[in-house]
C-alpha cells in the first residue's frame, strides 16, 4: 500500500481554489494501490478522490482521464474526471501531475459470489462496447514490450525453477502473440487492472469500477483474463472457481458474444494475465520505490496461478461451445 507523495490540508486548500468545488475541509491519505498517491478528499461540495501520479507524465495521463470521461457519458459506471476552471483534468501539485474525480458509492466485495461475477461481466462487455469510438490510442504499458524489458531486471533475484519459469513463459506469449489466431482477437481500450478492490458494490449491485491507470489498448480477452483471474479464483490454489467463472463468462457473452478466435485463445490470456502480475509483483518486491506507506503484494500468489494455467486446461470460454 503506498503513499508515494504527503498532501496536508494546508497544501491542499489554495490548490483547489481552481476547481469549483469549494473550501477543502479534510483529506486522508487512501492504503490501496502501489503506483500512485492517492487521496479521498472533502470539499464544501462533497468527497471526492485526489490522485498525485507518481509514474505517469502529463502527456500520457489524457488517455485515462478523457477515456474515463467518454465511458461516464456512456452509462458506464467509472467515476467522471473533475475539470479545472480553466477545463484542464490534469495539474500540477507538488510538482507532479494530479487529477480528481467523484468518489463512487459502495464498498469492495472481496468475498465475491456468482451474482456479484456476472455483474463484473455484463459492466466489462458494456465497457468495451463503449470504448469502440474512443479517438485516443495508447498500448498497454504493461504489455508484452514491458515484459520484456523487465524480465532480464528480475531475473538476478530468482531462484532456477522461477527464473525457468519466467523465460519460458515469455517466450510461450511473444509467439503466441505472433500467431494468426491472436491477431484476430478483438481489441480496444481496456482496464487492464480490474481486480476486486477496483469495483464497488451495494449488495449484490455494482456501483462502479475504477483506477484506470493501468488502462491502454490491448485485447479484450486480455482483459476478461485479468478480471477472472481475480474474481473467479480460490485464493489457496490459484484454481478457477467454476461457478464463479460461469457467471462472469455468460454474463459478458451476452453483452457481447465471444468469437472463435477468443475461445482458442482463452488458455494463453489467462496465462498472459498471470505472468503480468507475477512481474510485476516480482519487480515491486525486488526493486521497491520509497513510499510512506508500502507493503509489496506476494508474488508467489501469482506465480501460483501461472503454474495452475499451464498444467491444467482453461475451463470457461471452450467449454461452453459458444458460436463464432
Amino acid at each position: 500500500m503506498a503513499v508515494f507523495t504527503a498532501v496536508s490540508l494546508d497544501d491542499l486548500t489554495p490548490w483547489i481554489e481552481q476547481f469549483s468545488l469549494g473550501k477543502a475541509i479534510a483529506i486522508k491519505g487512501i492504503a490501496s494501490g502501489i503506483e500512485n498517491s492517492n487521496f479521498f478528499i472533502t470539499t464544501d461540495s462533497g468527497e471526492a478522490v485526489l490522485t498525485i501520479f507518481e509514474t505517469l507524465g502529463f502527456e500520457q495521463l489524457p488517455f485515462y482521464l478523457q477515456l474515463m470521461r467518454h465511458l461516464a457519458e456512456r452509462g458506464v459506471l467509472v467515476p467522471a474526471p473533475v475539470p479545472n476552471k480553466h477545463g484542464e483534468l490534469v495539474v500540477a501539485l507538488h510538482g507532479k501531475p494530479a487529477a480528481i474525480v467523484s468518489k463512487l458509492d459502495g464498498s469492495s466485495q472481496m468475498a465475491p459470489q456468482p451474482a456479484h461475477c456476472a455483474a463484473v461481466g455484463a459492466m466489462v462487455a458494456k465497457m468495451h462496447l463503449a470504448a469502440r469510438d474512443f479517438p485516443l490510442v495508447q498500448p498497454n504499458l504493461r504489455g508484452l514490450a514491458w515484459w520484456q524489458q523487465t524480465a532480464p531486471r528480475v531475473l538476478p533475484f530468482l531462484d532456477d525453477a522461477k527464473a525457468t519459469l519466467l523465460r519460458a513463459e515469455i517466450d510461450f506469449q511473444q509467439a503466441y502473440t505472433a500467431g494468426a489466431t491472436y491477431r484476430q482477437l478483438a481489441r480496444g481500450p481496456v482496464h487492464a487492472d480490474l481486480f476486486r478492490n477496483n469495483v464497488m458494490f451495494d449488495g449484490e449491485r455494482l456501483t462502479g469500477f475504477f483506477d484506470f491507470y493501468f488502462a491502454g489498448c490491448d485485447t479484450w480477452l486480455f482483459d476478461l483474463a485479468v478480471t477472472v483471474n481475480d474474481w473467479c479464483v480460490d485464493q489457496d490454489s490459484g484454481v478457477l472457481d467454476a461457478p464463479r467463472v460461469d457467471a462472469l463468462l455468460k454474463a459478458y457473452h451476452a453483452v457481447r458474444p465471444f468469437t472463435q478466435a477468443e475461445q482458442l485463445s482463452w488458455q494463453a490470456m489467462l496465462r498472459a494475465a498471470a505472468l503480468r502480475f507475477w512481474l510485476s509483483r516480482l519487480y515491486d518486491l525486488h526493486l521497491p520505490r520509497e513510499a510512506e506507506m508500502l507493503t509489496p503484494h506476494d508474488p508467489s500468489y501469482f506465480e501460483r496461478i501461472l503454474r495452475e494455467r499451464i498444467a491444467t486446461p482453461a475451463y470457461g470460454l471452450p467449454a461452453y461451445g459458444l458460436p463464432a
